[in-house]
């Protein structure tokens, strides 16, 4: 049965994207979404909370979908990071829809409930010390860009990269035979809500279909119009996609809390 999005109260100024099957990890995933996977002691998720609360930001929505309903077992709606309590709210695509909607349709469902600029963050990627920063979303916010992408040296997994990134700052979708040097996506992003409106992406918001659609399509209609901006990360970053990425995070050894 799908249930209506329930009406929006106080914004989040983040959402942390935790819906996925994770396939690749199995068969860890087949009993614990992978977002609640412990790294070096810590779920996953704990890691971006911590992070987040350190910048300020203490309203966060989280989607689910597979095991969803044991991520707000697991967290609840606050959660007491060390610089303070977040306030956590969730869209559960796996109730609502039986199923997750991918990035763009799981923002767009989302998206009632969302701040005009909010944060983006892939629940499986391991940034403990990414900032989060207010500045960062203050000039992002004066600018008319409507996403602001963090990439990354390219992995191994994933040599080719994702976009390439010009003088200007401006991220580009390069094609194939392009010489020019490309990045990893980092899954962290600044967005502004109206991405995900005309001419960029035609779910509306609230996504009350259920429509899946993939977050890549949207941000290259907005790359072809120069207005998706980047810049490179070089702090710790590990997509955490198989088992054995995981047990090489875990090797390293516990750490505090960042």
């Amino acid at each position: 049965m799908r249930h209506p999005t329930p009406p929006a109260t106080t914004r989040a100024d983040a959402l942390l994207l935790a819906a996925g099957r994770g396939e690749r990890m199995r068969p860890l995933t087949d009993t614990c979404p992978k977002p609640l996977l412990t790294v070096r002691g810590r779920p996953l998720l704990a890691w971006h909370l911590d992070a987040l609360a350190r910048a300020g930001v203490w309203q966060v929505l989280i989607n689910t979908a597979w095991l969803g309903e044991r991520i707000p077992a697991a967290l609840g709606h606050t959660y007491r990071s060390p610089f303070g309590p977040v306030t956590l709210s969730y869209s559960m695509e796996g109730r609502d829809f039986g199923r997750a909607l991918e990035t763009a349709g799981g923002i767009a469902r989302a998206l009632p409930h969302l701040d005009d600029v909010f944060w983006l963050a892939a629940g499986d990627v391991f940034m403990p010390d990414f900032p989060f920063e207010a500045a960062a979303r203050q000039r992002f916010a004066a600018s008319d860009a409507l996403a602001h992408l963090w990439l990354v040296p390219n992995p191994p997994h994933h040599p080719r990269g994702d976009f390439g990134l010009d003088a200007q700052g401006r991220a580009l979708d390069l094609p194939a035979d392009d010489p020019r040097p490309r990045w990893t996506y980092s899954s962290v992003a600044l967005l502004r809500r109206a991405l995900f409106e005309p001419p960029w992406c035609d779910i509306p918001a609230g996504n009350p279909q259920g429509v899946s659609a993939p977050l890549a399509t949207v941000l290259r209609r907005a790359m072809a119009a120069g207005r998706v901006t980047a810049e490179v990360w070089s702090g710790t970053w590990a997509d955490v996609g198989t088992p054995e990425r995981l047990a090489a995070l875990n090797r390293d050894g516990l750490s505090s809390p960042p």
